[in-house]
């Protein structure tokens, strides 16, 4: 590896890093890439070189989040109850680090409507995270360790939204929402064996 090579993805590293705290502090939208190049300490056509575009960054900052997410968490086990022992474990992180939740729930809002350019990107996080869950819940169903009468899907759509909007709760009022008790409550009242 040269040392420009490896100057340039420290560059670039440090640019997503920027973004995703200007996207945290200001959204999305209050954010720009002027802003972000000046926090980084380049012009404004230095970060131009690296991301071309807004969205382009934006993207970045998504996908680094995911990868993180994925690679501390190994949320890529196989179905079962190893997956949601992950979520939680995904939950006890975002609760050590506010930062990235504020960034995420903030993110997750404005992507709500659909000319926004993370539309697609939580549109299809969503669908994986539910059907991630949906299959283990199915597993567990199929092994007897799921309680008689709950529908994987349902719980599944459910677990995902309790877990965001436990989250956004938690941000506004930290001291009085308990992230990982209640959602360790809910995936126990599902399930037949220990979480």
């Amino acid at each position: 590896m040269t040392g420009g090579y490896l100057k340039g993805r420290i560059r670039r590293e440090d640019i997503i890093t920027a973004a995703g705290a200007a996207y945290g502090e200001l959204g999305y939208h209050g954010s720009s890439l002027r802003e972000i190049a000046k926090r980084v300490g380049i012009s404004h056509a230095g970060l131009l070189y690296y991301f071309p575009t807004k969205e382009a960054l934006l993207a970045a900052v998504l996908e680094r989040r995911d990868a993180e997410d994925s690679e501390r968490e190994q949320l890529t086990v196989p179905p079962g109850l190893d997956v949601l022992r992950h979520f939680v474990a995904l939950a006890e992180h975002n609760v050590r680090h506010p930062g990235i939740v504020d960034l995420y729930s903030r993110l997750a809002a404005e992507a709500v409507a659909p000319d926004h350019p993370a539309h697609d990107y939580f549109v299809r996080h969503y669908r994986a995270a539910r059907d991630g869950v949906h299959e283990s819940f199915a597993v567990l169903a199929a092994h007897g360790e799921l309680r008689d009468g709950v529908d994987p899907g349902m719980a599944a759509l459910t677990f995902i939204a309790l877990m965001d909007g436990l989250q956004v709760q938690w941000l506004t009022a930290p001291d009085d929402v308990d992230l990982i008790g209640s959602l360790r409550f809910y995936l126990q009242n599902l399930l037949t064996v220990p979480l």
